[in-house]
């Protein structure tokens, strides 16, 4: 028999998950929602249990809008559940019981590479909402395929190698694997005077790759000219992936190209050194990505709708609406026999 239950707490996951095999990004453990919580989210971890087996979705909740439990550090969101058919089954009763808590989720960015996508789809259609599926980002990745960072490097853009060649010279590299606060405030600076937007949580941010440093995670970058730092990048390695969560570099010293010059530097450490398989660029599509990627996958949007309250109604509308002017739109998918 399936227990379902809600925490507004996001310790239970540490609880029952404690004995979990290694999570599939940094993304999905215990300790990336409990820094979410600090920011001021509100949990609601739905849980659904059976003799043997946990599942879980970390959200939020809105006025009837159930959202995941995310910002914009994250790279993706997905379920927290077993593989097969017993992880399927617990994953359609927590969106059954669901709907006693909104007539509306909205489940993004989710991963299609792994299944997620469509097995969360397919949970919340079993259990009778109204599914439409859309991309809502793109992935930029690198997958290493075995190659030395010298082999990687020889198939870059001309104009990319060129820019390192000639330029490399002109600063100066520290790679650091631990948390140094003066490093970490240099970042900081050079982010607040680059062309990137204000963020509303760097502390959580900070914390985090304190956490990655303890854990020996953290992959941290300062590229320096005569005046001082000009450019920082903050990546973690975790279970064989890399992943570049930040990079900035002052718009006053671009002519010396560091932040190209850093990159290059942090490839080769995480490729040669740490052996990773794949290199993660996090969501955006931004052009200056594909000169170092060579694979983008999609991001998804799961909007599911309870077609028996009628708040519903006015959201498909407007769902409707944005399909209409979008070609990223997925044909709705097809509701379980029986479903209402």
């Amino acid at each position: 028999m399936i227990e379902a239950r809600y925490h507004d707490s996001v310790n239970v996951l540490q609880e029952l998950f404690a004995d979990r095999t290694p999570a599939p990004s940094p993304f999905d453990r215990a300790e990336w929602y409990a820094l979410l919580a600090q920011t001021g989210l509100t949990p609601l971890i739905a849980i659904a249990t059976d003799s043997d087996s946990n599942a879980a979705l970390a959200l939020t909740e809105n006025e009837g809008r159930i959202t995941p439990l995310r910002n914009w550090y994250s790279f993706t969101w997905r379920q927290l559940a077993p593989e097969g058919p017993q992880g399927d089954r617990l994953l359609a009763e927590i969106a059954r019981q669901l709907k006693s808590r909104g007539h509306r989720v909205t489940l993004e960015p989710v991963p299609s590479e792994d299944g997620s996508a469509e097995r969360l789809a397919c949970a919340f259609r079993t259990a009778g909402w109204r599914v439409e599926l859309s991309r809502c980002d793109l992935n930029h990745v690198l997958d290493v395929r075995g190659r030395t960072f010298a082999e990687y490097w020889a198939s870059r853009p001309g104009r990319l190698r060129s820019t390192l060649k000639r330029k490399a010279k002109k600063v100066e590299i520290h790679l650091l694997n631990e948390f140094d606060p003066a490093a970490w405030e240099h970042y900081e600076r050079i982010y607040a005077s680059s062309w990137k937007p204000d963020e509303d949580h760097p502390q959580m941010l900070r914390e985090f790759a304190q956490h990655e440093s303890s854990a020996g995670r953290l992959r941290f970058g300062l590229a320096l000219a005569d005046e001082g730092p000009i450019a920082a990048q903050f990546w973690t390695v975790d279970n064989g992936i890399a992943y570049i969560h930040k990079l900035a570099h002052l718009e006053s010293h671009q002519k010396l190209s560091a932040g190209t010059t850093l990159t290059a530097a942090l490839f080769e450490h995480v490729i040669d050194r740490d052996k990773v398989w794949l290199v993660d660029f996090g969501t955006g599509d931004q052009p200056y990505k594909a000169d170092w990627m060579d694979s983008v996958r999609p991001r998804y949007r799961i909007d599911c709708l309870d077609m028996k309250q009628p708040r519903a109604w006015i959201d498909l509308t407007k769902l409707a609406y944005q399909r209409l002017r979008s070609d990223d739109a997925i044909p709705e998918l097809a509701p379980a026999p029986g479903a209402g």
